[in-house]
């Protein structure tokens, strides 16, 4: 049976992205988008929630994001789920779960300027899929 693993967002950037070179020397991108889901409870009184969710980007994408995003900035973020299991420093593991970006579109007009067209972005399925090599990232929060 086929199984799906995608998540499409559109959010704003919760901070500038915080970017590393692995010891690979392969450039990766982190930052997270926040998102609002809005819902009625039985009195019908509407509730707002926020979700931060974290997302990672290489290659071309993580190229694009370390210019162009930052804090407060609206993306169009489409990838897939990705657990990684991590160390804290008291020798206990944890679980974080990631968007890898596969598409990246800038939403803000002041990206959409810069790349002369509006909703302007990059996508690279083929870069995602090549460095979505977590095991020398683990050290990253």
């Amino acid at each position: 049976m086929k199984t799906i693993n995608k998540v499409i967002l559109i959010g704003n950037i919760t901070k500038d992205p915080f970017v590393k070179v692995t010891a690979n020397g392969k450039k990766v991108v982190l930052f997270t988008v926040a998102t609002n889901h809005s819902f009625k409870n039985a009195s019908w009184e509407i509730f707002s929630e926020s979700e931060y969710t974290g997302c990672v980007a290489w290659g071309v994408i993580a190229e694009r994001a370390e210019q162009f995003l930052t804090k407060g900035k609206l993306v169009y973020i489409e990838g897939h789920l990705k657990t990684r299991s991590l160390d804290r420093d008291d020798g206990t593991k944890y679980f974080k779960t990631e968007v890898v970006t596969s598409e990246l579109i800038f939403l803000s007009k002041k990206e959409a300027e810069s790349f002369d067209t509006p909703g302007a972005g990059v996508s690279s399925t083929d870069a995602a899929n090549a460095f979505d090599d977590f095991s020398d990232l683990n050290d990253t929060i």
